[in-house]
C-alpha cells in the first residue's frame, strides 16, 4: 500500500470570486506531491478567479457539487477570496460538504476568507485557527479561538491568513495531509487485521508477558 499523498484525492471547493493564487499555488504543491486534485463548484463549466480586485483566469470545474460526495475524497482545500466563500456559505450542498469532512475528521485546509465556510458549517467551535483578520469576530462568535499566525494546525485542520503566507501554507498542507491520511490508513489496516469481534491476541497467546507501550 502506498503511503503519503501519491494517488490520494483532494477536493478543492470554490466558486466565482476565488483568489486565483490561493487556489493554484496549493494545488500545484499537492499535485507535485502526487495527489489527485479536483476543482469542485456548485455548477459545472468554469469559475471566475480574481487577482485581488481584478478578474483573473476562468478555471475549469472538474465536478459539480451535486455529482460528488465527501467520502470520495481524502482531504479538502478551501481557498479564499472575499466573494468565493461568501457565495459558498449560501449553498447548502457546499456547507454540508465541508461539515462532513470536519465530522469525519478528514484533513481540511483553509486560507484567508476560506474559513468563512467552516463558520457557516458550525465546524469551528472549540478549535483554534487563523484567517484573514476581518473573520476573527465571526470565528470567536462561532466558538473558535482566533490567532494571528502565518499558519496554524489544530488536529486535522490547517488554516492560514493571506497570500503572503502561501509558501508555509503549501508546505504545511502537503505534510499534514500526508500525515493525517497515513494515520487513517494505519487505523484501517489495524481494523482489518483485528476486527472488533476478533481482538488482538494477549501476551500469553504470543509467548511472553508483553511490554508496556507509551501512547
Amino acid at each position: 500500500m502506498e503511503f503519503g499523498l501519491k494517488g490520494r484525492k483532494v477536493a478543492i471547493l470554490a466558486t466565482d470570486g476565488v483568489e486565483q493564487v490561493e487556489l493554484e499555488e496549493p494545488r500545484r504543491a499537492l499535485d507535485a506531491a502526487g495527489a489527485i486534485t479536483h476543482l469542485i463548484a456548485p455548477k459545472d463549466g468554469s469559475i471566475q478567479a480574481m487577482n485581488h480586485d481584478d478578474k483573473g483566469a476562468r478555471l475549469p470545474v472538474d465536478f459539480a457539487l451535486a455529482d460528488v460526495r465527501p467520502s470520495d475524497y481524502d482531504a479538502l482545500l478551501l481557498p479564499g477570496g472575499v466573494a468565493n466563500p461568501d457565495r459558498l456559505r449560501t449553498e447548502p450542498l457546499a456547507v454540508q460538504f465541508a461539515r462532513e469532512f470536519m465530522l469525519a475528521e478528514r484533513p481540511v485546509a483553509a486560507i484567508c476568507h476560506g474559513a468563512w465556510l467552516l463558520v457557516e458549517a458550525g465546524a469551528v467551535a472549540g478549535r483554534t485557527l487563523t484567517s484573514w483578520p476581518s473573520l476573527q469576530t465571526d470565528i470567536r462568535n462561532a466558538g473558535g479561538e482566533w490567532v494571528d499566525e502565518p499558519v496554524h494546525v489544530d488536529a486535522q485542520l490547517v488554516t492560514s491568513r493571506k497570500p503572503d503566507d502561501l509558501p508555509v501554507f503549501c508546505e504545511t498542507i502537503v505534510r499534514e495531509f500526508a500525515n493525517r491520511i497515513d494515520e487513517g490508513r494505519v487505523d484501517e489496516l489495524s481494523e482489518q487485521s483485528f476486527p472488533a469481534s476478533d481482538p488482538p491476541p494477549g501476551p500469553s497467546a504470543i509467548g511472553g508477558g508483553g511490554a508496556h507501550v507509551e501512547r
